[in-house]
């Protein structure tokens, strides 16, 4: 395993401990119900778990993206839904820390990282999944106001979050097509602002996603984040660490339901032996551990080039990629051992493959991810 350390370790111990203690008993509860208990998000908060690469100065506690994915690979370990509730809070802040004004980061980190707020990010539309250039929303600028209208998809958060974080199209005649774009903080209390949650959802039934429709919604141009022109630029950026974090939650996926395979087949006996006696397997565990170990590596090694300020778009969409991949495979091995019991909800291994395969399509397709990749070696043709 990549070396972490002393510091992180005890990080990982209290991620582990919150964790067990407060997700397990309720996780299936949770799934079923297609609801969240937000005092999870308050704990989460008030132990520090939100947001932790924030700086000091904004109440962070000014660690770094190895120790968040640490935190998210723990929470994913035990359910991934509610991982993804709580760790989606502050799915953004990094693009706030990255690209904000000072009155930007002041008004909205704080809050984020107290548990006070809660934002989403809105990007991909009806016609514009993975090519993100393709969005169409529009924020045409009025005297001292952007006017916005447009329709997002599969936005998380989309009827809890505070403020959302819009992609629009702010200067359409530009005839570089990649500079048309920028981001725009949208508060969702403003008047034009309204979401329809989805329900019946394969994965992430204890986190909110909806439809969010924008029309003629007014915001002060001081809520454009970053310069007018660099939406789609930031967006990449933000791409760069919202996958390793993608990752880590894979992870922490794989590891739960590897967890899951390794107690069934010790304690499940067949043919007058316990199944961790037969060789075909030992041979599947060995397999899913030695996967889990290379994604975390993998995973744990991009976060690194994070903290280390070098960035690399390549090994970032690897992590994303290849770890998503792994926590589908563990997750469906995982069932295979458990037989028939697998696929009943009541021995909690079945909502380990049903949360993974989502992994394998947001922040960017195992497709998309694959192109990015070919073309760090490749080059462009």
């Amino acid at each position: 395993m990549y070396s972490l350390t002393r510091e992180q370790v005890e990080t990982r111990k209290a991620a582990r401990e919150f964790a067990e203690g407060e997700f397990r008993d309720i996780a299936l509860e949770l799934d079923k119900k297609e609801t969240f208990d937000e005092r999870l998000w308050q704990k989460a908060a008030e132990l520090g778990f939100l947001g932790v690469f924030v700086e000091e100065k904004y109440d962070g506690l000014g660690m770094g993206y190895l120790d968040q994915c640490v935190i998210v690979e723990e929470f994913a370990r035990v359910d991934l839904g509610i991982a993804h509730a709580i760790e989606s809070t502050f799915f953004g802040t990094q693009l706030i820390q990255l690209i904000g004004s000072e009155e930007q980061k002041m008004k909205y980190l704080p809050a984020i990282c107290n548990g006070e707020m809660r934002m989403g990010m809105a990007i991909t539309e009806p016609d514009a999944g993975s090519d993100v250039s393709a969005v169409s929303t529009t924020a045409v600028l009025d005297n001292d106001e952007y006017v916005i209208n447009g329709s997002k998809v599969f936005i998380t958060n989309a009827n809890l979050a505070d403020f959302i974080v819009v992609l629009c199209v702010t200067d359409p005649d530009n005839p570089k097509k990649h500079k048309r774009f920028s981001t725009i903080i949208v508060e969702t209390d403003r008047a034009g602002y309204s979401a329809t949650p989805y329900h019946g959802k394969l994965s992430l039934r204890a986190s909110n996603t909806g439809d969010v429709v924008l029309k003629n919604v007014r915001v002060p141009k001081e809520n454009l984040l970053g310069k007018a022109g660099q939406g789609f630029y930031n967006i990449m950026e933000f791409f760069n660490r919202s996958r390793v974090q993608v990752a880590a939650l894979s992870v922490g996926t794989a590891q739960g339901a590897l967890d899951k395979a390794v107690s069934h087949v010790r304690n499940r006996s067949q043919f007058g032996k316990p199944l961790a006696n037969l060789q075909l397997v030992q041979g599947k565990i060995a397999e899913m551990a030695t996967k889990t170990e290379v994604a975390r590596s993998v995973c744990y090694r991009a976060a690194s080039m994070l903290d280390s300020g070098t960035p690399d778009p390549g090994l970032s969409s690897m992590a994303k990629w290849y770890c998503a991949e792994v926590a589908v495979q563990v997750a469906d091995e995982a069932i295979q051992l458990h037989g028939g019991y697998g696929i009943l909800e009541e021995y909690g291994v079945a909502h380990y493959w049903r949360n993974a395969k989502v992994l394998e399509i947001f922040e960017g397709s195992k497709e998309v991810e694959k192109v990015i990749i070919a073309r760090k070696i490749l080059g462009r043709f």
